[in-house]
């Protein structure tokens, strides 16, 4: 199990990295983690949404994402409540002060069933765990799903990892270490320094001093990768704000407050001619290339927040001027004329009428979206119609609205979800529900050579490689620097009292 001394330690990434180790070494990792929160989902095979770091993990161990690995997802809505994903399928709406009164034994359930499902399509499998947070938070640690409690039931060997970039990584540590009950202390392995800059032989002090002090050895000083890497949750994209060499096009992000799978913009990070600008509701535009308004897990209350903060009349200028906008998932929904929420999923405030609430959208396409109970949730995989046509497109659905035209537009998919129209000197308004659009190279390459056209640039090569294999060079690279910083022999060795 790979724990740490808070969230963003980097659990996740050192997690895959030990996954990809390990299926080179020609064993079969089963990437695990009990409960995780995040609004950066996926969707396995069978339509069953999960995590995105369990889909990143799984990949990294060379197999294919499956919610069981995941088994609780807690979905944040923004209102101390959380939609409660159990192996890939929602079960209801929880608020924090009750969830664990109410959802920690049928969340434990669900835990050892997405075990024993996993073992037992992978009898012969090496379970890699990842924790949650930090495991001693002494409030929470007698109804703790999926630290401490997972790791004395599998009798897993811990290692505990520390962000140095953040300061403080001493105290991290050793107070991490003393908040251990007796009986967990002997759970922990080793200790892993990640994110260090410079020389390691400049913490060979610090080593000395933790292992003196600690008891515990220190298996490895991660250094600070300058690679780009997925960020593990919505905090970490504060740290992306370093300006490219060679960038060419600038596209902006709106950065919702209830943004969700942000991860459909790594294939744009990873363009080295473009530079992403996240951009908060209320803060300069300026004349970016494009526009993206990404996906929401509240879209009528972030649709609030453009109104309320006058983006969404700067969204409209900047269309009207020929200004480039593409929505995704929710993105596309605020994009259209009319949002109704009958059942009020989205708490919304809009006007009531006999079909139920209804707010008014950004009217830059002529879509009008109903939120309804039962969630889509489907791989797809389809022919683009825009730009140009015939390219091949894989992705998966993740939302609760139906949209549907109002008027005919230019280009249309309905059963895609995807739609575009043209607006006033030259300016494009287009969305999808297809996460993951960005991954295929072809299209993605087409959508920026329209823009770079714009701009008077040369166009790109139109047949890159997927981003998937990119992701899987980029995994390759993190495990090549984790082989060469961390000695897992005393991770992978069993204990005196343990079976090999």
């Amino acid at each position: 199990m790979v724990l740490g001394t808070s969230s963003g330690a980097g659990k996740s990434l050192m997690t895959a990295a030990l996954c990809r180790v390990l299926k080179r070494r020609g064993e079969t990792p089963l990437p695990f983690k009990g409960q995780n929160m995040s609004l950066n989902a996926w969707v396995d095979q069978t339509g069953g949404e999960m995590a995105y770091s369990q889909a990143l993990q799984a990949w990294a161990a060379g197999l294919e994402p499956q919610a069981a690995m995941n088994p609780v997802l807690l979905k944040p809505r923004g209102d101390s409540t959380s939609e409660v994903i159990h192996l890939g399928c929602s079960v209801g709406n929880a608020r924090a002060e009750h969830y664990y009164r109410d959802w920690f034994k049928p969340g434990w359930a669900a835990i050892r069933s997405g075990l024993a499902e996993l073992q037992g399509r992978y009898p012969g499998g090496r379970l890699v765990l990842e924790g949650a947070g930090s495991p001693v938070e002494v409030n929470l640690q007698p109804r703790d799903l999926t630290n401490l409690r997972l790791a004395q039931y599998l009798r897993a060997r811990c290692l505990l990892v520390a962000d140095i970039e953040r300061g403080g990584v001493f105290a991290q540590l050793v107070g991490t270490l003393a908040l251990l009950r007796p009986v967990e202390r002997p759970l922990i392995r080793g200790i892993l320094i990640n994110r260090f800059r410079g020389r390691r032989e400049l913490f060979d002090e610090g080593r000395r001093w933790l292992e003196q002090h600690t008891g515990v050895p220190v298996l490895g000083v991660m250094p600070w990768l300058e690679e780009l890497f997925p960020p593990e949750d919505s905090l970490d994209l504060l740290e992306r704000r370093g300006r490219k060499q060679g960038a060419e096009l600038t596209i902006a992000v709106l950065r919702l407050p209830s943004l969700s799978n942000f991860s459909d913009l790594d294939p744009l990070e990873a363009e080295p001619t473009v530079q992403l600008k996240w951009i908060r509701p209320g803060e300069p535009l300026g004349r970016p290339d494009a526009v993206i308004l990404p996906g929401s897990k509240q879209t009528l209350r972030d649709l609030g927040e453009l109104r309320g903060s006058g983006m969404a009349e700067t969204l409209r200028t900047y269309v009207a001027v020929g200004g480039q906008v593409f929505g995704l998932c929710g993105g596309l929904q605020m994009l259209g004329t009319e949002l109704q929420d009958p059942e009020g999923l989205e708490g919304c405030e809009g006007r009531s009428t006999v079909s139920g609430k209804i707010e008014a959208g950004l009217g830059l396409l002529p879509l009008r979206t109903v939120f309804h109970g039962e969630k889509t949730l489907r791989r797809r995989s389809s022919r683009a119609l825009w730009p140009g046509s015939g390219l091949e497109l894989e992705g998966f659905e993740l939302h609760h609205g139906r949209s549907e035209c109002t008027a005919h537009p230019l280009c249309s998919d309905e059963g895609l979800g995807w739609w575009q129209s043209s607006g006033y000197q030259g300016g494009t308004v287009a969305g999808t529900y297809l996460h993951g659009v960005f991954e295929n190279g072809p299209w993605r390459r087409r959508w920026l050579n329209g823009l770079r056209k714009r701009r008077g640039l040369a166009p790109l090569p139109e047949n890159p490689i997927h981003h998937g294999r990119q992701r899987e060079a980029l995994l390759d690279r993190l495990a090549d620097a984790f082989e060469s910083h961390v000695n897992l022999a005393p991770l992978l060795a069993p204990g005196p009292t343990e079976q090999p």
